[in-house]
């Protein structure tokens, strides 16, 4: 079998995976902020390091995966008070929301979920613990991590102090030692969600609930830690502050891993240019599966221009794999174990889900060269593979006619044409394919009978 490679942002090269312990690896990944649908730059992240689970779940005996929610975060407060709803509720209709979207695109539920509010406790002794260990310091009811107490901040990131605060959005406040001196605890006015503390009323800062649930879950070392390239400054070079400086400078993360941007149509998704497209309006368009297809269509690391020629292209890519399994539906089922094929050691090399997909099209291209000649093997390699990468588990026919409310009457028009073809009545049987060619139904004659798929 060939060596798991990652590529590792702290060392900026690929490396071979060796885990902390091979008995049991750990993994954390930044999940969503609940205020609002996900758009698809969220996605991409919960697609790939799903993928990555499932290629480690191969592996390893045991793979604990977690995937945090942000559900107190000043955005969700901001969007509380402009709809006039309780935190409460929108973080619970927006986490449900996520989750839902994320099952669409065939992404697994990960093994731990923490939410940072069940969290404040772990969240508090980490910052007393760093301010005893002289890494952090209260002043004017804020507590801030003292990043100049740490030798090598902004090691994962490659900067300088200097380099970070140039042209960073940098919060200048009097009570900061340094500007680059970042928030762990601050304070709550009366009006919005607190807790209370020794240093005051009020709520821990975004980058310590990360850094506190994988400590209280996942304790204070773990392989991999994933995200989207956005997150590596400051949000996880801060995380490995706060996590090496309170546990006594253990290692915090072995292998960073971080995807890379989606644009739109050629341009940088962004709020402020509105190309922003919601996980949810996209599975109004396309299947899930389409969408999960997209954003594996590109390395991880790579940009990915998503588009609407990218959804079309991979809707018929999807068909011209699900046509090679409808032709040879017969074959009976076959186990497999795909770890020493071409397109699984396409995902050994770092992920390489674009050439794992190339192998699924030649596995594809194989099955239909073979006919009736076709093996069971063949076939099991298809749906191994495609499983792995969590595809193709539609079932053909299923995947073809789509989920139309009108499917009994195209069937009885089928079996009508049908009927009219043996009695010779073939301006009827004409009519009838026109008719449905005209609602999107494409017939397909073969020696075996009729099927019908949605265009």
């Amino acid at each position: 079998m060939s060596e798991l490679t990652l590529y590792n942002t702290a060392t900026r090269q690929k490396e071979a995976f060796e885990p902390i312990d091979p008995a049991h690896i750990r993994m954390y990944v930044c999940g969503p902020t609940v205020y609002n649908l996900v758009h698809i730059g969220n996605a991409r992240p919960a697609v790939v390091f799903d993928l990555l689970a499932r290629v480690l779940r191969s592996l390893y005996p045991k793979v604990t995966y977690a995937r945090n929610i942000t559900d107190i975060d000043d955005k969700i407060m901001k969007a509380a008070r402009e709809q006039g709803r309780e935190i409460d509720a929108i973080t619970a209709e927006f986490t449900q929301a996520y989750i839902d979207d994320m099952a669409a695109l065939g992404v697994a539920e990960p093994d731990l979920a923490p939410r940072a509010t069940d969290h404040i406790h772990p969240m508090q002794s980490m910052i007393a613990e760093l301010i005893v260990k002289g890494h952090a310091y209260e002043a004017e009811g804020h507590v801030l991590f003292d990043v100049k107490s740490m030798s090598d901040y902004g090691a994962l990131s490659n900067r300088s102090l200097e380099d970070m605060l140039d042209g960073a959005r940098v919060e200048v406040a009097p009570y900061k030692r340094y500007a680059g001196d970042f928030v762990l605890w601050k304070p709550s006015a009366e009006d919005e969600p607190g807790w209370d503390s020794d240093w005051g009323r009020g709520r821990p800062g975004w980058h310590l609930e990360c850094s506190a649930m994988i400590a209280e879950h996942l304790g204070p070392s773990i392989d991999i830690h994933g995200g989207g390239r956005d997150l590596i400054f400051p949000h996880h070079e801060n995380e490995r502050a706060q996590s090496q400086c309170s546990h006594g400078g253990a290692q915090f993360v072995k292998y960073w891993m971080h995807n890379g941007y989606i644009n739109i149509d050629g341009e940088k998704m962004s709020k402020s240019l509105g190309n922003f497209r919601t996980v949810r309006d996209l599975l109004g368009q396309f299947p899930g599966e389409v969408i999960r297809y997209a954003l594996l269509s590109a390395h991880y690391r790579s940009e990915l221009d998503f588009s609407a020629a990218l959804l079309e292209q991979s809707k018929a890519s999807l068909d011209g794999l699900y046509t090679a399994l409808r032709q040879t539906a017969a074959l009976p089922e076959q186990a497999v174990d795909i770890r020493e094929s071409a397109g699984f050691k396409a995902l050994m090399d770092d992920l390489n889900s674009a050439l794992a997909i190339s192998e699924l099209h030649a596995l594809a291209k194989s099955l239909n060269r073979a006919g009736e000649a076709a093996s069971p093997e063949q076939r099991a390699e298809l749906l191994a593979l495609g499983k792995m990468l969590g595809l193709l588990q539609s079932d053909p026919e299923a995947w073809f006619k789509g989920e139309g409310e009108d499917d009994a009457e195209v069937d009885a028009l089928v079996q009508e044409r049908i009927q009219a073809k043996l009695d010779k009545n073939y301006a009827r049987a004409d009519e009838i394919r026109k008719s449905l060619q005209g609602r999107g139904i494409v017939l397909e004659d073969s020696k075996d009978g009729t099927t019908w798929r949605r265009a």
